[in-house]
């Protein structure tokens, strides 16, 4: 299968943003040192459905040169960066994405780095584990197992494993503390608001911020707002949530009492319809609605578009809905805002989740396992964390034999 990206003459912008990021990958680089002689990846076919940016691609290089044979397509019509996608065509690696694709062409790009027969996949939201249980079940003896990268796709997997009808084994990287402490939290909090503030270049400080969840992403966002000086407002359903949130120092109210204060809103929960009609009448004039979830279905956009007088772009990024004598505006079409418009989590960050990425799935080959949803080994776990604190230079104390002795007993 050739590669099919918008623009391959845009390899040389992309091959820019690649190196930067391999600089800074210091835990994808020691597994690559680790293992790069061995090649235990030799003969395995790799299909990857992730956020197409640099670091993406790094960790899809990093896979080709111990061995497998990658494809890759991006998961998320607008996250896909067009240069990063011609450029990872030259590191032997087979692109089928670009940004902008119809709905449509996203479940073409999907079948086409299945028709390849994978050995082993990761999945971002769930969409490949979808696709080949409902559609291509052909594929499934074939498969040795996956990861997951995101909350979303693990509630998918876990509703698919309860019912045993998750037909190989996926590793559940987002439940791996190495990747939810870190990714979900610093990095969601961080790249959220570098996007929100790119897009709309306003201030933060003073502002009234919404946010609807407060799981480990929603914590992120709310500590990032926090410090940027704003005046946060959580929503949840969970109440062991809303009170951590309370005791986080925020205040917490239902959404329809949240709708008629927010400045600004963010969607972090993993649900649909969390911010629709109900709520937009009741909106303040001005106010900017994001969402930091995996699929455009946390604001509902539809609502949204039935509501509004008019339409229009008033910046890139940046859509404008007229309701009567106020404008809302939607930041990147109610897709995940940190992606769609921006350039993701922070390197170090993801260099954390993607070392875990490739060693489940150096674990899945080595490893027969039965289907099911697994969660990430702990020796996995602390190896990632050991790489990134030796990275970082930072050393830390070892039990001696008489503390894990004491660890270990029941008698004091």
């Amino acid at each position: 299968m050739e590669s099919k990206v918008k623009d391959l003459s845009l390899a040389s912008e992309g091959n820019k943003k690649i190196n930067w990021v391999k600089e800074k990958m210091a835990v994808l680089n020691k597994i690559k040192d680790e293992y790069i002689e061995d090649k235990p990846l030799k003969g395995k076919v790799v299909s990857i459905c992730l956020h197409l940016e640099a670091k993406t691609a790094y960790m899809a290089i990093v896979l080709s040169e111990l061995g497998a044979d990658v494809y890759i397509t991006g998961s998320n019509p607008l996250s896909t960066q067009d240069d990063v996608a011609a450029a990872l065509t030259k590191y032997g690696v087979t692109v089928y994405s670009w940004r902008g694709e119809t709905a449509e062409e996203y479940e073409k790009s999907l079948n086409k780095i299945l028709d390849v027969e994978p050995d082993l996949i990761i999945d971002d939201g769930g969409d490949l584990v979808s696709k080949i249980h409902n559609e291509r079940p052909e594929l499934i003896n074939n498969i040795i197992g996956g990861a997951e990268e995101t909350t979303t796709g693990i509630v998918r997997l876990k509703a698919l494993d309860n019912k045993n009808e998750l037909n190989f084994p996926m590793m559940s990287v987002n439940d791996a503390q190495a990747k939810y402490l870190f990714d979900n939290r610093y990095g969601t909090g961080q790249s959220v608001w570098e996007s929100i503030m790119r897009n709309t270049n306003m201030v933060v400080a003073g502002k009234d911020v919404v946010i609807a969840g407060y799981g480990w992403c929603g914590k992120g966002v709310a500590r990032r707002a926090d410090g940027l000086g704003a005046k946060v407002i959580v929503t949840e359903v969970d109440p062991f949530k809303a009170l951590e949130a309370k005791m986080d120092g925020h205040r917490v109210m239902p959404m329809d009492e949240a709708a008629k204060l927010g400045d600004i809103f963010v969607s972090v929960t993993g649900c649909k319809n969390v911010i629709n009609k109900n709520h937009f009448s009741s909106m303040k004039d001005g106010a900017i609605l994001a969402n930091a979830g995996h699929f455009n279905v946390e604001i509902n956009v539809e609502d949204l578009k039935e509501e509004a007088e008019q339409v229009k772009e008033v910046r890139e990024n940046v859509q404008g809905y007229q309701i009567g004598d106020k404008t809302l505006y939607l930041l990147a079409e109610g897709r995940l805002v940190n992606l769609a418009a921006g350039d993701g989590h922070p390197v170090e960050i993801m260099d954390m989740s993607f070392g875990l990425q490739i060693l489940s799935l150096l674990y899945l080959s080595e490893n027969d396992l039965l289907p099911g949803l697994y969660k990430v080994p702990k020796h996995i776990d602390k190896k990632v964390a050991n790489y990134r604190l030796k990275a970082e230079g930072i050393e830390i104390d070892k039990l001696n034999t008489e503390q894990k002795q004491y660890l270990e007993t029941w008698k004091i």
